[in-house]
């Protein structure tokens, strides 16, 4: 066994020395990059295309790296999508700098709403509650109530109650507005929520999807080192059975 792990570092060379990234041509240190050989193949086929003189044992350093992801992304994209909209370019800029793109939405948005925009939805949320329609009911029968029995003599608003229907009219002119503009800041809350959401869904399926070709092209890699240790042991066992001949 000592000399089989012997046969494979020499076969694995460790070195430190600075290496030359094949693209930038700039002499980078061998953490700052990998070899051709490990990278994604669907990811090495897409480099040799834009650099056709690369090989499997070329060094590339991982600015560059980087930079080839993200032409890759976006031409599967465009392949899948067709034409690439702002979100989508804003997805692959956060899959080349690893950024992380799920945020509160809902807190980024109420920073930016101004004391009427708060006030309106304040007002809206209770113009649609129970509290508001057994109040405003309470307050019509009251003014029914003393204007048709406790003041009927001398009633500030006598039947038909013209002024209790000018208050009625003046509130619906006053409170339609208020709660369209509140439904309109809730349809574009909505749509940054969906929007926030489509980018994290898309990025995440890109990430899975990496994910898989990387497990794949590991688990190759992985059985031709087995095999590659395997013809070792079958080489030891050959020289072991000349020997005892």
């Amino acid at each position: 066994m000592p000399r089989r792990s012997g046969l494979i570092r020499q076969r694995i060379p460790m070195s430190t020395a600075p290496l030359v990234c094949h693209v930038c041509k700039k002499s980078k240190s061998p953490n700052s990059g990998m070899i051709a050989e490990l990278i994604r193949p669907s990811l090495l086929e897409f480099i040799k295309r834009k650099c056709p003189t690369s090989t499997v044992k070329a060094f590339i350093c991982f600015e560059d790296l980087g930079e080839f992801r993200k032409d890759y992304v976006k031409e599967v994209l465009e392949d899948e999508i067709g034409e690439l909209s702002a979100l989508d370019q804003e997805v692959i800029e956060s899959l080349e700098q690893h950024e992380i793109l799920s945020s509160d939405i809902i807190k980024q948005f109420e920073r930016k709403l101004t004391f009427g925009e708060r006030l309106s939805d304040r007002i809206a949320e209770f113009g649609g509650s129970w509290k508001f329609l057994i109040t405003f009911g309470a307050v019509i029968l009251i003014w029914i109530a003393i204007n048709a029995i406790m003041l009927a003599t001398r009633a500030f608003d006598p039947y038909p109650f013209i002024l209790l229907n000018l208050v009625l009219s003046c509130l619906a002119a006053v409170q339609a507005p208020v709660i369209m503009m509140s439904q309109n800041r809730s349809e574009a809350r909505d749509r940054l929520r969906a929007e926030n959401d489509y980018k994290v869904n898309l990025k995440a399926e890109l990430e899975i999807r990496h994910l898989h070709e990387k497990l794949d092209h590991l688990l190759r890699r992985q059985y031709n080192r087995l095999f590659e240790i395997q013809q070792i042991q079958i080489e030891l066992l050959q020289e072991i059975g000349r020997h005892k001949r």
